[in-house]
């Protein structure tokens, strides 16, 4: 799984070092998002890139659902839990408290893994975005609510709408 994940990864960052060094690239991307992405965010830039951010959290959120195992990782959250309030009462006991911060330290690599798969997915496709995103930015410069970079709102309210998905959809 983590050589799969290094793969994936080492792929995004080849794409987006080869954004301007290999033009069929940046054609290909520009191409798809040009009249589909910029024509929305040119008819008007702060609503447009907010159903943009929108859609995109939803579609992650989606491809968290059903790309991990729910019941596997609200098992290892509960197991958690339990472990945490255990070490509470431990407060005291330093060599307790040591042997069961082993055991959270357990969860680490399981949690990770289950986590990461639905990153594997995605990841060249936000590189995509992210890049297109800085193109077209670049040669509008607007400033979402007066001061914020398109980097920052996305930033911002991803993590907005995400919280609001997950909530929705119960993912844990």
């Amino acid at each position: 799984m983590m050589k799969a994940l290094l793969v994936v990864f080492a792929l995004s960052l080849l794409v987006a070092a080869l954004w301007n060094q290999v033009p069929m690239i940046k054609q290909v991307v520009h191409a798809v998002l040009d009249p589909t992405l910029g024509t929305l965010l040119d008819w008007n830039a702060t609503l447009g890139m907010f159903i943009i951010v929108a859609v995109l959290s939803f579609i992650m959120t989606l491809v968290q659902k059903y790309g991990t195992d729910q019941a596997t990782l609200r098992e290892l959250k509960k197991e958690q839990k339990l472990l945490q309030e255990e070490m509470k009462k431990y407060k005291e006991n330093p060599d307790k408290l040591l042997e069961l911060n082993k055991k959270q330290m357990e969860f680490i690599p399981k949690t990770m893994e289950l986590t990461m798969r639905p990153v594997m997915y995605t990841i060249v496709f936000f590189v995509l975005f992210f890049r297109w995103f800085n193109d077209y930015f670049i040669t509008v410069e607007f400033q979402f609510l007066g001061f914020l970079s398109w980097f920052w709102f996305y930033f911002i309210f991803s993590i907005v709408f995400s919280t609001i998905f997950r909530k929705i959809m119960k993912v844990v």
